[in-house]
């Protein structure tokens, strides 16, 4: 069975986006992965669609109805279907590779895509949505997120990617953010490839990669090494 990603959204238009190409949208036309783009407006009851309200207490901005989305949710994830069902949030748990090995292990996910000043707390919690945030910054909406989600996700996919050693040697597979990376030509602009690289020797070659690995980290996310300790 294929995994099957399913997004709620006010903007279906922005799928499958650069889903639909490279990798991903060759995985996505064989069948691979699916992807179903849900019109939240669809679950409205007025004839405005609306979607959401005055935030309870006053304030800037509007949220997101509970009821328009239980609505969503429910017929886009039935009781009984087995996805986890995902809310796009600034304040959610960060997203990890581990997390997203988890996510490309199972039968796919429900994702539901936030707008305005957010959504009602009420669903988030009758629907034990799981919030999952991609950076410590600001979206205008949950859909670039979903994105980036899917597509960290997809490209792990069984017989997505070419090679999958290529994906067992990144950045935080191991821990650690990857090593640099050379091709020819042997010189550019008086910069020379690493002579350990072009030396042969297996070996010190994967010594010197984790090396750099351990350096690189170090430089720029010590948080990582710290967590390993």
């Amino acid at each position: 069975m294929s995994f099957a990603a399913s997004v709620l959204t006010l903007y279906p238009e922005m799928f499958p986006g650069a889903l639909g190409l490279s990798l991903a949208g060759r995985a996505l036309e064989r069948g691979d992965w699916s992807l179903d783009a849900v019109q939240i407006r669809d679950f409205a009851t007025d004839k405005h669609r609306t979607v959401d309200d005055s935030p309870a207490g006053g304030g800037a901005g509007m949220v997101m109805r509970a009821d328009v989305l239980a609505r969503a949710i429910d017929r886009t994830g039935p009781q009984g279907d087995p996805r986890p069902k995902l809310l796009m949030s600034p304040r959610g748990k960060p997203l990890t590779q581990a997390r997203v090995r988890e996510l490309a292990a199972g039968p796919g996910v429900i994702i539901l895509c936030g707008r305005f000043e957010g959504v009602d707390q009420r669903v988030i919690e009758a629907r034990n949505l799981e919030e999952v945030s991609v950076g410590d910054f600001i979206l205008s909406g949950g859909e670039p997120a979903a994105l980036v989600l899917l597509d960290a996700v997809v490209r792990l996919l069984p017989g997505v990617m070419g090679n999958e050693r290529s994906g067992e040697e990144e950045s935080f597979e191991n821990g650690l953010l990857e090593h640099p990376h050379y091709t020819r030509p042997q010189e550019f602009e008086g910069r020379q490839i690493p002579d350990v690289l072009i030396s042969g020797n297996h070996g010190k070659i994967a010594q010197w990669r984790h090396e750099q690995a351990e350096k690189l980290t170090a430089e720029r996310r010590p948080d990582l090494l710290a967590g390993k300790s």
